[in-house]
């Protein structure tokens, strides 16, 4: 994939948020990544939160938000030194086309230059979802072997990704 096609990833404007609103996802993304316009709206105003778009030049084509947490995630004990990824969604018109990768590469390589204090990027991901289990492995992301059960989604595994070390390149 050329750079010149690349996505990139920022802090979402007013604009960029309402266009990540309108990302269209399947039911079966909805499902894993939630809705669009709620996880929009609260990361937009959740204080210890970034609501970050993924823009292909200057379209938004995907959504995902980063959280800093304050209280325990999963098992973990609490680790300011770690992010959450989630809400993770790129819009059903560009999927299938190699974006997930660097997209995910552009998440890491922006939290590990906005907050080098962070060393570590944490996300639970459906385990029936074998697609993702497989995108974020090659992303760097290592099972942690802790799962979560129950919620709206079904079970989950914990993944974990250092920062600043690995990062995947095109």
């Amino acid at each position: 994939m050329s750079s010149a096609l690349l996505p990139c990833v920022v802090l979402a404007s007013t604009a960029q948020a309402e266009a990540a609103r309108c990302l269209a996802l399947t039911a079966t993304q909805t499902i894993y990544a939630g809705d669009i316009v709620f996880a929009v709206d609260n990361a937009m105003a959740a204080p210890d939160s970034d609501a970050m778009v993924v823009l292909l030049g200057e379209v938004v084509i995907g959504f995902y938000r980063l959280d800093y947490p304050t209280a325990t995630f999963g098992k973990q004990s609490v680790d300011r030194r770690t992010a959450t990824l989630r809400a993770f969604a790129l819009d059903v018109a560009w999927q299938g086309r190699g974006l997930g990768l660097p997209t995910l590469a552009a998440c890491c390589a922006d939290l590990a230059l906005r907050h080098p204090e962070r060393v570590l990027l944490a996300l639970n991901v459906h385990a029936a979802n074998t697609i993702a289990l497989q995108l974020y492995r090659r992303a760097g992301f290592v099972d942690s072997g802790e799962r979560m059960h129950g919620g709206r989604g079904g079970p989950q595994h914990l993944m974990l990704r250092a920062l600043g070390v690995g990062q995947w390149t095109p």
